[in-house]
């Protein structure tokens, strides 16, 4: 071949494709769910803190109601008070931004408190309602309160503990304040 001679070169045609339908997906990806999945884990830390904070409260007013003369239950009523006042607004605070790379660790301690509170919360009212306990029995003196205290108590410990799970140990990825 000289190099002025013109170089025919074939041409196949080409073939016209429609354009593909769209993608119907029923399922989201799951870099579509990250943004709700976050904030979702944020509203159950706070909606626990919260239910937390309705066990210290509950123990606060049947304290000044009932048994502010009862000498141990008494003082363990305000106890429970102070405990999930500081563990929920522990909670509810950016304690991961504020306590820097110890912030993790301070939440997890958060978390397993919240969850502790409630739970032998819930233990100590189920015993004395059975059986003396450091030598009072729970007369049902106020059912409405005993209810709010218990339901209070299992939601503090559900959703506290499904947080647990989600940050801690499936490694879920959370929203942080």
């Amino acid at each position: 071949m000289h190099v002025f001679e013109k170089q025919t070169a074939s041409i196949e045609p080409v073939e016209r494709r429609s354009p593909a339908p769209p993608e119907l997906r029923l399922i989201p990806r799951a870099e579509e769910k990250k943004g709700l999945g976050r904030w979702f884990w944020l509203d159950v830390r706070a909606t626990g803190a919260l239910s937390l904070l309705a066990v210290g409260a509950v123990h606060l007013q049947q304290y000044f109601k009932l048994y502010y003369t009862v000498p141990t239950i008494g003082t363990l009523f305000v106890l429970n008070f102070i405990g999930a006042t500081m563990i929920g607004l522990g909670l509810l605070s950016p304690v991961e931004r504020l306590f820097g790379r110890w912030g993790s660790r301070i939440l997890a301690l958060l978390v397993l408190g919240g969850i502790g509170l409630a739970a032998t919360t819930y233990a100590f009212l189920l015993i004395s309602e059975r059986t003396p306990l450091f030598g009072f029995m729970e007369g049902g003196f106020f059912p409405a309160a005993i209810m709010a205290a218990k339901v209070s108590e299992l939601v503090t410990i559900g959703l506290l503990g499904s947080f647990l799970v989600a940050r801690f140990v499936t490694k879920t990825a959370v929203a942080r304040w």
